[in-house]
């Protein structure tokens, strides 16, 4: 992705300096300079408000709570995951944190998940196993009740009604995670089936 910028970036500037558009460019790349770091601090409050929301949901206990009322879905998203392990907690937290729209606050919890779904898997490290393409799946296709970032964004930029992207984007991911949910259990449906040709192929 650096080579890939980097290339573009080159290339604009040796058209525009060819084509006598040099002081629109030197212009151009001022002002967006000064719109990344409006940006950067109106994201910068917005994240550490939510980032703090969060924070606080997980001491007060709710974070916890929420994982045991997510615990029938979990078992239905992932059958195979010991219910003592400390992956559906953070499964969980992963989760409500991409519903609210939190994506910087998922993170953390994501790549722990993960890691644990890695030592729970028992599969050749480097080798994903049905447990982790769930979770990815999923968490890519997240529902979101708040597109934080996105309102952040729209407010920056000017938008009349920033908020108004809250009704689409539920109905976008709506769609999505229910695709994703049902192609990851057919898949697990499909990977149920294989294990079991194979262990009958090596009993013959």
């Amino acid at each position: 992705m650096n080579y890939l910028w980097g290339a573009m970036i080159a290339i604009g500037v040796i058209f525009g300096a060819f084509h006598g558009g040099f002081g629109t460019i030197s212009a151009a790349a001022v002002d967006a300079a000064k719109e990344a770091v409006d940006l950067a601090i109106t994201m910068a409050g917005v994240i550490a408000m939510w980032t703090g929301l969060m924070e606080i949901a997980q001491e007060t206990g709710m974070l916890a709570a929420c994982t045991k009322r997510l615990r029938p879905v979990l078992r239905f998203l992932f059958p195979k995951l010991p219910q003592e392990s400390r992956a559906n907690e953070l499964i969980a937290t992963n989760f409500m944190a991409n519903i609210f729209g939190l994506g910087w606050a998922a993170t953390p919890a994501g790549l722990e998940a993960m890691q644990e779904l890695e030592l729970l898997s028992g599969e050749k490290k480097g080798v994903a196993s049905m447990e982790m393409c769930t979770f990815l799946v999923l968490n890519i296709s997240s529902l979101q009740l708040i597109p934080v970032n996105m309102i952040a964004y729209r407010s920056q930029y000017g938008s009349v009604s920033p908020t108004a992207i809250v009704g689409p984007g539920i109905l976008a991911t709506c769609v999505s995670t229910f695709v994703a949910v049902i192609l990851c259990r057919i898949m697990y449906r499909l990977s149920k089936i294989r294990a079991k040709r194979t262990l009958s192929d090596r009993r013959k």
